[in-house]
């Protein structure tokens, strides 16, 4: 997609380092302790070196939670109400802890009592797609989002424990309670349409055969704080896994066309996590989100645009949804220069058949249909290892089935358009390049 990418994000991060001056800071003025710690995401000049980071923090009253030197993106916390103040307004984000309620607690299942019957056959997403393909376990697809029950029997045997974390502070956590849903079966049902096991029983995913390990960066609410984004980012790219899915917007604000203090940082920081993570070998795929907005490119977000994160970014491949009729969902969120690719995420009845704790489930979603597109990435990634996130991008492209703009566009009947597609058959705000195809992408790819 279009939006910040490597050039631009480069671009940005001079301007920082070259006009936002690191504050001077009285090191000798005494720091407030008997506050509540808040969460703070903080952005450096590119090349600090943790040392200096570490003294900028302590220096405005905070402690750091972790900085990530590649990207000079770090996380602190701090109980003195001024540490914003003291560090640069515009270099930091404060986090929003506990401003939504908790979601009741996932009932505990017993993976002996999942159904044995075959239901591959509900599967319309997978013939929409040409799927199942075949995974190889050498192929990570990290799984950003609510946890994955490593238990359910489709999934055990894909389940990269070693590689999972949580990010849910902004800094990785691999202990086993850090990484499993509580209270969403959401990342459950996306890791069962990447790599569902193909063994006759269930449901079976578009690249059986492939690992998925469980980023949690969603939390008990069902909010994703940018830092934990920028976590799971970065954890996916320093693990080395081919595919990252992002089926989540990282949108502090409420809506992706609000705008709040912050938003600039926010999105520096994703977009130099992105970057990097592409850079170092992993192809990023994230939802277009459900708003039924037309959402604007990253790079030209201004205060009358629609912007969501990471799916404006460029480095990213952004997924909008189509039902069961190929035509773009009434959810979906669109537009050109955003939207790469549509695949299946359901709409009215026909939502998609997945994994969920304790058994199988059916979800609608541009959430559901960004993991089609993850996992033909993963089978293609898995039939050629060296292809890399630039290579699997042309071959995702390549190997689309188009679909032009419809002619008259009113899913819910009321007379009313209910969205314009800008562009042409081969690339439109709808469907980006087309509907992914996994044989498509394959022959592609060569």
């Amino acid at each position: 997609m279009s939006g910040c990418g490597r050039s631009l994000v480069l671009a940005a991060c001079a301007v920082l380092a070259a006009s936002v001056p690191v504050p001077a800071f009285a090191e000798d003025e005494a720091c407030a302790t008997a506050g509540q710690d808040q969460r703070y995401l903080l952005v450096f000049p590119q090349g600090t070196a943790p040392d200096a980071a570490n003294r900028q923090v302590t220096a405005a009253c905070g402690a750091t939670t972790v900085f990530y030197p590649q990207i000079s993106v770090g996380v602190a916390t701090a109980a003195d109400p001024g540490f914003a103040g003291r560090f640069g307004a515009d270099r930091v984000f404060a986090a929003r802890p506990g401003h939504r309620s908790a979601r009741a607690k996932l009932p505990e299942s017993d993976p002996g009592d999942v159904s044995s019957a075959d239901r591959t056959g509900e599967q319309w997403d997978m013939a929409a797609i040409g799927a199942p393909g075949a995974g190889s376990p050498d192929v990570v697809v990290g799984v950003l989002d609510s946890g994955i029950e490593a238990d359910h029997p489709e999934l055990s045997r894909a389940i990269d424990r070693d590689d999972s974390a949580g990010c849910l502070t902004g800094k990785p956590d691999q202990d086993e309670n850090a990484w499993l849903p509580t209270t969403s079966a959401h990342g459950t049902h996306v890791a069962g349409i990447v790599a569902a096991a193909d063994d006759g029983r269930g449901v079976t995913g578009v690249a059986p055969g492939v690992r998925v390990a469980s980023v949690k960066v969603i939390d008990d609410s069902g909010y994703v704080a940018p830092e934990a984004a920028v976590c799971g980012l970065m954890w996916a790219a320093q693990r080395h896994m081919a595919v990252a899915n992002s089926s989540f917007v990282v949108d502090p604000w409420g809506l992706a066309c609000s705008h709040g203090p912050g938003q600039d940082v926010v999105r520096e920081a994703i977009s130099r996590a992105v970057e990097y993570s592409t850079t170092a070998g992993t192809l990023d795929v994230a939802a277009a989100s459900n708003e039924s907005v037309n959402l604007t490119p990253s790079s030209h977000a201004s205060a009358s645009g629609c912007e969501a994160l990471p799916a404006g970014l460029r480095d990213v491949v952004t997924v909008s949804a189509v039902g069961q009729d190929d035509v773009k969902a009434g959810y979906s969120s669109y537009g050109l220069g955003v939207v790469d690719l549509a695949a299946p995420g359901g709409s009215g009845e026909d939502c998609v058949l997945s994994t969920v704790p304790g058994g199988y489930g059916r979800m609608c979603g541009t959430s559901m249909a960004a993991p089609h597109v993850a996992g033909v990435a993963a089978a293609v990634a898995s039939e050629h290892p060296g292809l890399g996130p630039e290579g699997l991008r042309d071959a995702l492209n390549a190997g689309t089935r188009a679909i032009p703009c419809p002619a008259d566009y009113d899913p819910n009947g009321d007379g009313q358009q209910d969205g314009f597609c800008a562009g042409y058959t081969g690339y439109n705000g709808f469907y980006g390049h087309g509907l992914v195809d996994l044989p498509g992408a394959l022959a592609a790819a060569g």
